[in-house]
């Protein structure tokens, strides 16, 4: 037990077929989606309809949730979520695991929650035999920044004369 005033903090792989880890999933993606660090917009109908089976029917996506209890509240709550999703490597001939999103809801910002989570997801890909980590972050967002550089992350570039690698996308829907 903890303190009436402490949080307890349960970091679990999402099973996408537990109807309370999809409505947690969905819930937490899109309260990231609103934040203006995840584009200050909803998730789409479409998404919020059609994301878990999708997810589901990929083999290379997992999830990772946290839940907090406070006090002697027995009920817990989905407070943070990363997705992932397994690329490979052609350089290490091996597979990698692009961090897509971390999510923390904000009154439970600080407290080692995204850390927590990350520490799983390190051990999943290291169980996937995967050599890297990827995610990309907004440079607007010094909070994640602080957090990535602390538990390892580090900008990508393979020669100090030829710059950083930058993260372009190319719509095409």
């Amino acid at each position: 037990m903890t303190p009436d005033n402490a949080l307890a903090f349960r970091i679990c792989r999402a099973d996408y077929a537990n109807p309370d880890h999809a409505d947690a999933l969905l819930s937490l993606l899109d309260a990231y989606a609103r934040d203006p660090m995840g584009g200050g917009q909803p998730l789409s109908e479409y998404a919020l309809a059609n994301l878990i089976p999708a997810l589901a029917a990929r083999p290379q996506a997992f999830s990772v949730l946290a839940f907090g209890c406070a006090g002697n509240v027995v009920k817990e709550i989905p407070v943070g979520l990363v997705n992932c999703i397994e690329g490979f490597s052609t350089f290490a001939c091996r597979p990698l695991v692009n961090v897509h999103d971390v999510a923390v809801l904000p009154a439970f910002r600080g407290q080692r929650v995204a850390e927590k989570m990350l520490v799983m997801v390190d051990e999943i890909a290291r169980e996937r035999g995967a050599c890297k980590l990827t995610l990309e972050v907004l440079q607007g967002n010094a909070g994640a920044i602080k957090l990535y550089h602390r538990v390892g992350f580090a900008n990508y570039q393979l020669d100090p004369a030829v710059g950083q690698a930058q993260f372009l996308q190319k719509w095409l829907l």
